[in-house]
């Protein structure tokens, strides 16, 4: 079944006040840190490393409620922050919630969005350890997310691809991106396409990958948010190197094909230039660590090529 959509009634946070959005936050996602004026979090490992990210959703510009439920956004908002956690090779292990929103949102969708916090933090073994509100004209979510990072390994950032390497992914390509077009497309959605619609409104990816890839000799790694040809050239043009895409490893599947069939969209422009998926990329000399699969190789020159070709769908996201 296809959820979308806000509660409508009940109180409003300019009727409760402040004070009550909190404690509905603090209910929602409990947790013995949250509460004091900042969080003091408990030690990581010996040698370890802290890692930090943030990233905001923006009611218009990142997400429509006709198209989503505040649960969704706020796993959504987690997950998008966790990869980032993931995509140096670290754990991810608390988050911040800054919120701004109308006075005359209800309380619920502040309720619900916190769950949806917290049911993706305990996936993660986290915590939501604190944060903000305060009024706006539209509402806005901002998640800071921290993570450990153990041992003496180095980070995966993007400048450490060498020629040789296999590329490797983990998580859906291309999903995220039908299932918005789907949404927007205004049609009945046949329930065959569930799951492509979920994709975009609660992206997913099995805890402790980038861990993993790490572990298994990874040097650099992103994560799908912009678009596979837009990431995979941050990759190439950091780490001096080609990307070369394999064409049939990203062949689109029976449920890319299908929805690009009942659109009418070339499920190409999908794989290549939707992003948000959210998932996991990096470059290893070995096979795929489990959990990945490869989706292409690194080479000497410059830039991402589709089989040696140039993509000729190569969109992607910009925030400007």
């Amino acid at each position: 079944m296809i959820r979308t959509g806000f509660p409508t009634d009940g109180p409003t946070l300019g009727e409760v006040g402040e004070q009550q959005v909190i404690r509905a936050i603090v209910n929602a996602a409990p947790s013995s840190l949250n509460g004091d004026d900042a969080a003091v979090l408990r030690p990581a490992a010996p040698n370890s490393r802290m890692v930090a990210a943030t990233d905001m959703l923006v009611h218009g510009r990142h997400f429509l409620p006709e198209y989503t439920t505040p649960e969704q956004l706020g796993r959504k908002a987690v997950l998008q922050n966790f990869a980032d956690i993931e995509a140096m090779g670290a754990r991810p292990v608390a988050v911040l919630l800054a919120l701004s929103a109308p006075p005359t949102l209800p309380l619920a969708v502040v309720e619900k969005l916190a769950e949806g916090i917290n049911s993706m933090v305990e996936e993660y073994a986290a915590e939501l350890v604190g944060g903000d509100v305060t009024s706006g004209s539209e509402l806005v979510i901002s998640i800071s997310a921290v993570g450990w990072l153990g041992g003496n390994l180095q980070p995966l950032t993007l400048d450490r691809a060498r020629a040789g390497q296999n590329l490797v992914a983990h998580g859906r390509i291309g999903y995220s991106a039908a299932g918005l077009d789907l949404l927007r497309s205004g049609r009945q959605i046949p329930g065959e396409f569930a799951e492509l619609v979920d994709a975009h409104q609660a992206p997913r990816l099995t805890p402790g990958r980038g861990v993993v890839a790490r572990a298994a000799g990874a040097t650099a790694m992103t994560d799908n948010s912009d678009g596979l040809v837009r990431d995979a050239g941050l990759i190439a043009k950091r780490s001096g190197v080609q990307i070369v895409l394999d064409r049939e490893a990203l062949a689109p599947d029976d449920n890319l094909t299908a929805a690009g069939e009942f659109l009418g969209v070339d499920p190409w422009d999908w794989v290549l230039g939707g992003g948000e998926d959210h998932a996991l990329l990096a470059t290893i000399d070995c096979d795929a660590p489990a959990g990945f699969r490869t989706i292409g190789q690194v080479k000497k020159g410059a830039g991402v090529t589709l089989g040696g070709e140039e993509p000729v769908h190569a969109g992607g996201w910009d925030s400007f």
